[in-house]
């Protein structure tokens, strides 16, 4: 590697580096809240059918600061049968994410697209082990296509817009 002057740093690529570039960066991700329970135990260990899984999602966000929102990714998950429940995970997983000279119509599907794709790999790995701490095999989520989940949201809301009493706001994304 050669010897850079740090008085004379190598250039940044053309645009990255000025004042009024766009920019979007994680500052932090935190668990809000988690509940891990199995309130049939010790029985269940028992049981011998298989458990129905009734999993939804939901998303929110707020500003938190000047150029700081908070995205909240909520994950719910159940697993009954004829015998009871087996058990109940329910997690709030967050992350802050600061933006600069982001144009006010990108910062929602950045929110609600982006921004819970980069939060849900973490998430779904604390469900897995929340599931495994019960006493179960981990529960591995599937994927969730935020922007498909994103742009049913948009349709729902076009279609709020254009029927009477419509309010124009639907509820954020369940599967």
């Amino acid at each position: 590697m050669a010897d850079q002057d740090p008085n004379n740093p190598a250039p940044e690529p053309e645009g990255e580096g000025s004042p009024d570039a766009p920019h979007a960066a994680t500052i932090a991700q935190y668990i809000k809240d988690l509940s891990a329970e199995s309130p049939s135990a010790p029985q269940v260990f028992q049981w011998q059918d298989q458990p129905a899984l009734d999993v939804q999602f939901g998303l929110n966000g707020g500003k938190i600061a000047d150029d700081v929102h908070e995205v909240t990714l909520k994950i719910e998950v159940s697993a009954k049968s004829d015998n009871g429940t087996h058990f109940i995970v329910d997690l709030t997983y967050a992350g802050l994410f600061a933006f600069r000279n982001i144009p006010e119509e990108s910062l929602a599907p950045f929110l609600l697209v982006e921004a819970p794709r980069m939060l849900f790999p973490f998430a779904r790995q604390i469900v897995a082990e929340a599931v495994q701490n019960l006493g179960f095999p981990p529960l591995l989520l599937d994927p969730i296509d935020f922007g498909a989940a994103y742009m049913a949201q948009l349709e729902a809301q076009q279609q709020a817009q254009g029927q009477p009493g419509g309010d124009g706001e639907p509820p954020v994304g369940h599967a």
